[in-house]
């Protein structure tokens, strides 16, 4: 038989166990990533090293059969690096969620037009890298006005995600935005691969005004205190010009 002072120990115990529980939680809690996208769309983010000599080869050959492979999902855009980098190639697809993409894989690795095609490109790999992620919320995926060339910007940050990130990151994007020499094409947030990893995607008229721009950007007051204050969380940032492939949706 239990006594009064067995129960009330055991549920003592059981409630500092409790406690402790949520004390463990709510210290872990600021590591979160913070909100994403409630639509719960991902974006498969590919970056291929095509060997020396064969990016003209390689882009003819993904031409020709590039179709064969968005019947079963959709290609947000294709891109070869021009500064930044060399014989790199890099796209992005996207899924409505991880379901969706599962079964485009199935679906890929089973169309035999598509394998006997990839037989042929993967040849004229080095390797290939794959990430995925998700637009920040406040982000939704942009349109260029016309042809022109592409910045992708990829930055390294301290762990804790857009919860401590979040505003100074924003702020900074903004007062670039607001200069009107680039306009924003997506913000991503990797959930797998390099994680706190940012890339952001960026469209200009041609590299002329992206030069102009930058240049006009660090006199600007706003700009500079802006990327002051979010430097602190940056660990390391690097960046790649990028030309659009003819089959590319974003031009």
């Amino acid at each position: 038989m239990i006594t009064n002072l067995e129960t009330i120990i055991s549920t003592n115990y059981f409630y500092a166990f409790v406690s402790l529980k949520l004390n463990v939680f709510q210290a872990c809690s600021s590591f979160a990533t913070g909100p994403r996208q409630e639509l719960g769309t991902i974006y498969e983010l590919r970056t291929y090293d095509i060997k020396p000599a064969k990016t003209k080869e390689f882009l003819e050959l993904v031409n020709k059969s590039i179709k064969i492979r968005t019947v079963h999902s959709q290609m947000t855009g294709f891109w070869t690096a021009e500064f930044g980098a060399m014989n790199k190639a890099f796209h992005i697809w996207k899924y409505d969620n991880f379901a969706h993409r599962a079964a485009v894989r199935k679906a890929v690795v089973n169309d035999k037009e598509w394998q006997e095609k990839l037989a042929e490109i993967l040849p004229l790999l080095d390797k290939q890298h794959m990430e995925i992620a998700y637009l920040v919320p406040w982000c939704e995926l942009g349109t260029p006005p016309k042809e022109g060339v592409y910045e992708l910007v990829t930055y390294q940050l301290k762990p804790g995600g857009p919860a401590l990130w979040g505003n100074s990151f924003k702020a900074a994007i903004d007062a670039h935005v607001s200069k009107g020499y680039a306009k924003l094409i997506g913000f991503f947030h990797t959930e797998y691969g390099f994680l706190n990893t940012v890339h952001v995607l960026w469209w200009f008229e041609n590299p002329d005004i992206r030069a102009a721009g930058r240049h006009m950007a660090h006199e600007d007051a706003r700009v500079v205190a802006a990327v002051r204050e979010n430097v602190q969380f940056l660990e390391t940032q690097k960046n790649m010009l990028l030309i659009a492939a003819s089959f590319s949706p974003l031009k």
